[in-house]
């Protein structure tokens, strides 16, 4: 898969099509109409490519030129300063701090959460019922502006989208006013043409089945 855009560059982004981590990084891509050359990989079998570039053999891995980055966050908050427009972080300095804690609590938090349902067993059911927890509470703060406590669409919004599109296939069903809300948010954020043009095959499937 490529983002086709008008921008000049060399870069190829190493993508597990199923993850949560790589999603995000191809919504940030798409977000900023980046060209990128998108190798989807096999994390189990990866590349040698990727493992002479990134000393934990993970994906996401982006290189670009002679850079290689291989964490999400750091990825997309690379590529946010690498093209600045449309920026995904505020501008000051304290909103910015806010927003990468927002970040760093999805990731540690929520993403966690999806890594233990995937693993199955009784880990599973736990981490399905504090995830749906989480997500309640959280459900107020979701509906109260266009995006993620703003009104303008950040890296915090492209972080929680890959886990919202990914809540049937989990298993995790929100339901009253804190499922409309969910929803509501959801739908904003999955009809963005950045995020319709990250998916892969793949993800597009986890909706069909779920």
């Amino acid at each position: 898969m490529a983002v086709v855009a008008t921008r000049r560059t060399v870069m190829t982004l190493y993508s597990d099509p199923g993850s949560l981590h790589s999603h995000r990084v191809r919504i940030v891509l798409a977000e900023k109409n980046v060209t990128v050359d998108i190798m989807d990989v096999d994390p189990l079998s990866l590349p040698e490519d990727v493992m002479d570039l990134n000393p934990y053999g993970t994906a996401p891995t982006l290189v670009d030129r002679d850079l290689a980055l291989y964490d999400s966050r750091i990825i997309c908050e690379y590529l946010d300063e690498r093209f600045p427009h449309p920026p995904l972080l505020p501008v000051d300095p304290v909103s910015r701090a806010t927003s990468r804690l927002y970040m760093f609590r999805v990731e540690n938090d929520w993403y966690g959460l999806v890594d233990s349902i995937l693993g199955g067993g009784k880990a599973a059911t736990k981490a399905r019922k504090e995830l749906k927890e989480a997500l309640t509470s959280t459900a107020p703060i979701l509906a109260a502006k266009p995006f993620f406590m703003s009104a303008e669409y950040s890296l915090v919004d492209a972080s929680i989208a890959p886990l919202l599109w990914r809540l049937p296939m989990l298993g995790v069903e929100i339901g009253g006013l804190a499922g409309k809300q969910i929803n509501t948010y959801a739908a904003h954020l999955f009809r963005r043409n950045g995020f319709i043009a990250s998916l892969t095959e793949a993800e597009r499937e986890m909706r069909l089945s779920a």
